[in-house]
Protein backbone atom coordinates (compact mmCIF):
# COMPACT_ATOMS: atom_id res chain seq x y z
CA UNK A 1 0.00 0.00 0.00
CA UNK A 2 2.79 2.11 0.75
CA UNK A 3 4.62 1.57 -2.53
CA UNK A 4 1.38 2.20 -4.23
CA UNK A 5 1.16 5.55 -2.57
CA UNK A 6 4.53 6.64 -3.50
CA UNK A 7 4.02 5.29 -6.62
CA UNK A 8 1.06 7.80 -7.36
CA UNK A 9 2.65 11.01 -5.73
CA UNK A 10 5.57 10.10 -8.09
CA UNK A 11 3.44 9.88 -11.15
CA UNK A 12 1.74 13.11 -10.06
CA UNK A 13 5.09 15.21 -9.71
CA UNK A 14 6.17 14.12 -13.03
CA UNK A 15 2.62 14.91 -14.48
CA UNK A 16 2.75 18.13 -13.33
CA UNK A 17 6.73 18.37 -14.41
CA UNK A 18 5.70 17.34 -17.77
CA UNK A 19 2.60 20.53 -18.01
CA UNK A 20 5.35 22.77 -16.76
CA UNK A 21 8.05 21.32 -19.58
CA UNK A 22 4.90 22.03 -22.07
CA UNK A 23 4.10 25.62 -20.63
CA UNK A 24 7.70 26.97 -20.84
CA UNK A 25 7.94 25.02 -24.25
CA UNK A 26 4.92 26.23 -26.18
CA UNK A 27 5.70 27.68 -30.10
CA UNK A 28 3.54 28.48 -32.69
CA UNK A 29 2.56 31.92 -34.66
CA UNK A 30 0.11 34.97 -34.33
CA UNK A 31 -0.81 36.74 -37.38
CA UNK A 32 -1.93 40.33 -36.57
CA UNK A 33 -3.67 42.69 -39.29
CA UNK A 34 -2.60 46.43 -38.43
CA UNK A 35 -3.51 49.89 -39.77
CA UNK A 36 -1.34 52.78 -39.45
CA UNK A 37 -2.34 56.40 -40.56
CA UNK A 38 0.51 57.56 -42.97
CA UNK A 39 3.24 60.18 -41.86
CA UNK A 40 3.49 62.52 -44.66
CA UNK A 41 6.60 64.28 -43.06
CA UNK A 42 8.33 60.32 -43.41
CA UNK A 43 7.47 60.53 -46.87
CA UNK A 44 9.73 61.51 -50.01
CA UNK A 45 7.52 62.77 -53.02
CA UNK A 46 9.75 63.28 -55.96
CA UNK A 47 8.26 64.60 -59.14
CA UNK A 48 10.50 65.37 -62.13
CA UNK A 49 13.44 65.23 -59.71
CA UNK A 50 12.24 67.28 -57.46
CA UNK A 51 11.34 66.63 -53.92
CA UNK A 52 8.05 68.15 -53.15
CA UNK A 53 7.14 68.51 -49.69
CA UNK A 54 3.42 68.40 -48.04
CA UNK A 55 1.47 71.31 -48.55
CA UNK A 56 2.76 72.38 -52.02
CA UNK A 57 0.77 72.95 -54.78
CA UNK A 58 2.37 70.16 -56.78
CA UNK A 59 2.04 67.31 -53.75
CA UNK A 60 -0.71 64.83 -54.87
CA UNK A 61 -3.84 64.51 -53.47
CA UNK A 62 -3.98 60.70 -53.91
CA UNK A 63 -1.92 59.54 -50.90
CA UNK A 64 -4.03 57.30 -49.07
CA UNK A 65 -4.08 57.95 -45.41
CA UNK A 66 -3.55 55.52 -44.04
CA UNK A 67 -1.79 51.78 -44.89
CA UNK A 68 -2.64 48.03 -43.63
CA UNK A 69 -0.19 45.76 -43.42
CA UNK A 70 0.22 41.55 -41.72
CA UNK A 71 2.23 41.21 -39.13
CA UNK A 72 3.42 37.63 -37.49
CA UNK A 73 5.04 36.90 -34.27
CA UNK A 74 6.85 33.61 -34.32
CA UNK A 75 8.00 32.32 -31.00
CA UNK A 76 9.32 29.26 -29.19
CA UNK A 77 10.15 28.91 -25.07
CA UNK A 78 11.69 32.30 -24.02
CA UNK A 79 11.94 33.70 -28.04
CA UNK A 80 10.00 35.23 -30.35
CA UNK A 81 10.54 37.15 -33.72
CA UNK A 82 8.36 39.67 -35.69
CA UNK A 83 7.90 39.61 -39.21
CA UNK A 84 6.08 42.68 -41.24
CA UNK A 85 4.56 42.08 -44.04
CA UNK A 86 6.43 45.04 -46.82
CA UNK A 87 8.94 46.20 -44.42
CA UNK A 88 11.75 45.57 -46.29
CA UNK A 89 10.74 47.11 -49.59
CA UNK A 90 9.86 50.54 -50.93
CA UNK A 91 7.07 51.49 -53.13
CA UNK A 92 8.25 53.69 -56.11
CA UNK A 93 5.38 54.95 -58.31
CA UNK A 94 5.95 56.04 -62.01
CA UNK A 95 3.77 58.74 -63.33
CA UNK A 96 3.86 59.23 -66.59
CA UNK A 97 3.27 62.57 -68.40
CA UNK A 98 1.12 61.57 -70.68
CA UNK A 99 -1.47 60.66 -68.55
CA UNK A 100 -1.51 57.17 -68.75
CA UNK A 101 -2.37 55.13 -65.45
CA UNK A 102 0.43 55.30 -62.65
CA UNK A 103 3.17 52.20 -62.58
CA UNK A 104 3.79 51.02 -59.25
CA UNK A 105 6.91 48.93 -58.49
CA UNK A 106 8.02 47.59 -55.01
CA UNK A 107 11.92 47.82 -54.99
CA UNK A 108 13.78 46.29 -52.27
CA UNK A 109 15.64 48.13 -49.39
CA UNK A 110 19.56 48.08 -49.10
CA UNK A 111 18.73 47.33 -45.81
CA UNK A 112 16.70 44.54 -44.10
CA UNK A 113 15.69 44.56 -40.46
CA UNK A 114 14.30 41.85 -38.20
CA UNK A 115 13.06 42.29 -34.85
CA UNK A 116 13.91 39.68 -32.43
CA UNK A 117 12.69 39.13 -28.49
CA UNK A 118 13.71 37.86 -25.04
CA UNK A 119 10.17 37.22 -23.94
CA UNK A 120 11.87 36.36 -20.33
CA UNK A 121 14.64 39.30 -19.79
CA UNK A 122 11.81 41.67 -21.93
CA UNK A 123 14.73 42.85 -23.93
CA UNK A 124 14.60 43.36 -28.28
CA UNK A 125 17.85 42.77 -29.93
CA UNK A 126 17.06 44.60 -33.99
CA UNK A 127 19.15 42.74 -36.74
CA UNK A 128 20.08 45.19 -39.53
CA UNK A 129 21.94 43.55 -42.89
CA UNK A 130 22.99 46.02 -44.76
CA UNK A 131 23.88 45.23 -48.85
CA UNK A 132 26.12 47.01 -50.99
CA UNK A 133 27.97 46.04 -54.10
CA UNK A 134 27.09 42.48 -53.61
CA UNK A 135 28.12 42.21 -49.95
CA UNK A 136 26.81 42.24 -46.64
CA UNK A 137 27.32 43.29 -42.94
CA UNK A 138 24.84 42.26 -40.33
CA UNK A 139 24.55 44.97 -37.27
CA UNK A 140 22.78 44.04 -33.99
CA UNK A 141 21.56 46.29 -30.94
CA UNK A 142 19.36 45.38 -27.48
CA UNK A 143 17.12 47.18 -25.75
CA UNK A 144 15.26 46.78 -22.72
CA UNK A 145 11.30 46.61 -22.97
CA UNK A 146 10.16 49.32 -20.67
CA UNK A 147 6.55 48.43 -18.37
CA UNK A 148 4.09 51.25 -19.66
CA UNK A 149 2.68 53.01 -16.62
CA UNK A 150 -0.83 54.55 -16.55
CA UNK A 151 -2.40 51.45 -16.89
CA UNK A 152 -6.27 51.29 -16.38
CA UNK A 153 -7.43 47.87 -16.07
CA UNK A 154 -11.68 47.20 -16.67
CA UNK A 155 -13.36 44.14 -16.35
CA UNK A 156 -14.70 44.24 -19.32
CA UNK A 157 -13.81 41.11 -21.33
CA UNK A 158 -14.18 39.40 -25.26
CA UNK A 159 -13.08 36.87 -26.54
CA UNK A 160 -10.65 37.77 -29.60
CA UNK A 161 -8.42 34.35 -31.99
CA UNK A 162 -10.04 32.17 -29.16
CA UNK A 163 -8.24 33.43 -26.35
CA UNK A 164 -10.21 35.84 -22.89
CA UNK A 165 -8.86 39.02 -23.01
CA UNK A 166 -9.71 41.73 -21.12
CA UNK A 167 -10.08 45.75 -21.60
CA UNK A 168 -7.29 48.17 -20.47
CA UNK A 169 -6.37 51.74 -21.28
CA UNK A 170 -2.80 53.23 -21.23
CA UNK A 171 -1.87 56.91 -22.22
CA UNK A 172 0.58 56.70 -24.82
CA UNK A 173 1.60 59.70 -27.88
CA UNK A 174 -0.46 62.50 -26.20
CA UNK A 175 -3.53 59.45 -26.48
CA UNK A 176 -5.36 57.12 -25.13
CA UNK A 177 -4.55 53.66 -26.39
CA UNK A 178 -6.52 50.50 -26.00
CA UNK A 179 -5.34 47.63 -25.03
CA UNK A 180 -7.01 44.15 -25.04
CA UNK A 181 -4.53 41.46 -23.13
CA UNK A 182 -4.96 37.89 -22.75
CA UNK A 183 -3.01 35.77 -19.75
CA UNK A 184 -4.19 32.63 -21.60
CA UNK A 185 -0.65 32.19 -23.39
CA UNK A 186 2.69 31.37 -21.39
CA UNK A 187 4.08 34.85 -22.38
CA UNK A 188 4.68 38.35 -22.75
CA UNK A 189 4.25 40.70 -25.54
CA UNK A 190 2.58 43.38 -27.38
CA UNK A 191 2.91 44.38 -31.62
CA UNK A 192 3.63 47.85 -29.96
CA UNK A 193 6.63 47.62 -28.09
CA UNK A 194 6.10 50.49 -25.70
CA UNK A 195 2.82 49.13 -25.05
CA UNK A 196 3.98 45.84 -23.43
CA UNK A 197 2.07 44.93 -20.29
CA UNK A 198 3.57 43.44 -16.87
CA UNK A 199 2.14 40.29 -17.78
CA UNK A 200 0.28 38.90 -20.78
CA UNK A 201 -0.09 39.07 -24.76
CA UNK A 202 -2.01 42.12 -26.29
CA UNK A 203 -4.19 40.90 -29.33
CA UNK A 204 -5.49 44.16 -30.12
CA UNK A 205 -5.36 47.82 -29.55
CA UNK A 206 -6.40 50.45 -31.15
CA UNK A 207 -6.15 54.67 -31.21
CA UNK A 208 -6.47 57.23 -33.61
CA UNK A 209 -3.08 56.37 -35.06
CA UNK A 210 -3.18 52.83 -35.35
CA UNK A 211 -4.84 49.53 -34.82
CA UNK A 212 -3.67 45.76 -34.45
CA UNK A 213 -5.43 42.96 -34.11
CA UNK A 214 -4.46 39.16 -34.11
CA UNK A 215 -6.44 37.69 -36.32
CA UNK A 216 -4.84 33.91 -35.87
CA UNK A 217 -3.44 32.14 -32.72
CA UNK A 218 -1.62 29.00 -34.34
CA UNK A 219 0.30 26.89 -31.88
CA UNK A 220 2.70 24.89 -33.81
CA UNK A 221 6.68 23.88 -33.91
CA UNK A 222 8.54 26.80 -34.29
CA UNK A 223 12.35 26.26 -35.30
CA UNK A 224 14.69 27.29 -32.36
CA UNK A 225 17.11 29.10 -34.78
CA UNK A 226 14.08 31.01 -36.35
CA UNK A 227 13.41 33.37 -33.22
CA UNK A 228 17.04 33.71 -31.85
CA UNK A 229 19.30 36.34 -33.29
CA UNK A 230 22.34 35.94 -36.05
CA UNK A 231 24.83 35.59 -33.28
CA UNK A 232 27.61 36.53 -35.65
CA UNK A 233 26.35 40.02 -36.38
CA UNK A 234 27.87 43.20 -35.12
CA UNK A 235 27.39 44.58 -31.75
CA UNK A 236 26.36 48.18 -32.10
CA UNK A 237 24.42 50.45 -29.96
CA UNK A 238 21.09 52.10 -31.15
CA UNK A 239 22.43 55.28 -32.22
CA UNK A 240 24.78 53.25 -34.19
CA UNK A 241 22.32 51.52 -35.78
CA UNK A 242 20.31 54.43 -36.40
CA UNK A 243 23.09 55.96 -38.17
CA UNK A 244 24.16 52.83 -40.18
CA UNK A 245 19.94 52.56 -41.21
CA UNK A 246 19.78 56.51 -42.22
CA UNK A 247 22.71 56.29 -44.14
CA UNK A 248 21.82 53.85 -46.11
CA UNK A 249 18.25 54.81 -46.73
CA UNK A 250 19.98 58.25 -47.80
CA UNK A 251 22.11 57.20 -50.38
CA UNK A 252 19.55 54.44 -51.75
CA UNK A 253 17.28 57.42 -52.39
CA UNK A 254 19.80 59.64 -53.83
CA UNK A 255 20.24 56.51 -56.75
CA UNK A 256 16.49 56.53 -56.95
CA UNK A 257 16.68 60.01 -57.73
CA UNK A 258 19.07 59.81 -60.05
CA UNK A 259 17.23 56.63 -61.57
CA UNK A 260 14.78 58.91 -63.08
CA UNK A 261 11.74 57.71 -60.78
CA UNK A 262 8.86 60.55 -60.72
CA UNK A 263 7.67 59.88 -57.25
CA UNK A 264 9.47 57.33 -53.87
CA UNK A 265 7.28 56.95 -51.01
CA UNK A 266 8.54 55.58 -48.43
CA UNK A 267 7.23 53.06 -46.61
Amino acid sequence: MKNAATTLVLSFALGLLAAGVAVAQTSGRISYEATQRVDMSQMRIVINGQVVKPGSPDFPTDIPESRSFGMTLAFAGNYAKEEREGANAVTRTIVSETGSAPEVMSIPRPVTEAAYLDLANRTTTTVLTVKKDHTSTAYRSEAPIAAPTGWTVSNQTKKIAGYTCRKATVPYKKETYTVWVTTELPFTYSPVRELTPEKGVVLALESEQEQFRAAKVDLKAVPAAEVQPLATAQKVTPAELKDVREKAMADFRQKMMEGGGLRVNRN
